[in-house]
């Protein structure tokens, strides 16, 4: 990479191959966790990351680009963590760690989409600089949907007490 419009492009491989690799983890995280709350919670995120993949791909029209993913280290890194957590956690242990994992994803996510937004508007692609921030208003929406769940529910529903 040599330009911001390299590292544009780039980064939005990047979160392409993170959006895709997100829609085959959700169900398995989902079927994963004892709260109806937190299932229904990710069954919902999996529709809007379809709807990530597909304003994703209007991205990249946008740019005269055809939609292609590039391996993103960090979600790969983060989906290898959460897979680790549904292995090594079980019960409100397990509904604890993946809500936290669930956030770390979402974080990176808006990290990234505001990365690129700002990029979009910096290089003039105001079709990509409006749909970049569609997707990360509800990124940003679906990290406050999961600490409103973690604080109210998930977070206190299971045993203080610490194992014997």
């Amino acid at each position: 990479m040599k330009t911001l419009q390299d590292a544009f492009q780039h980064t939005l491989q990047d979160i392409y191959w993170a959006e895709n690799a997100l829609l085959k983890a959700l169900p398995k995280v989902a079927k994963a966790v004892g709260s109806a709350e937190l299932k229904q919670a990710f069954d919902d995120h999996l529709k809007e990351t379809k709807g990530h993949v597909s304003t994703l791909e209007s991205v990249f029209k946008s740019l005269g680009l055809k939609a292609s993913g590039e391996k993103c280290d960090a979600m790969a890194g983060l989906l290898k963590e959460a897979d680790g957590l549904i292995d090594e956690a079980e019960g409100h242990a397990r509904d604890v760690c993946l809500i936290g994992a669930a956030q770390a994803v979402e974080h990176y996510e808006i990290a990234r989409y505001g990365t690129l937004r700002e990029w979009a508007k910096v290089l003039g692609h105001t079709e990509a600089h409006e749909l970049l921030t569609s997707i990360l208003d509800e990124e940003k929406a679906a990290n406050a949907k999961l600490t409103t769940l973690a604080v109210t529910t998930i977070n206190g529903s299971g045993s203080t007490s610490k194992a014997k």
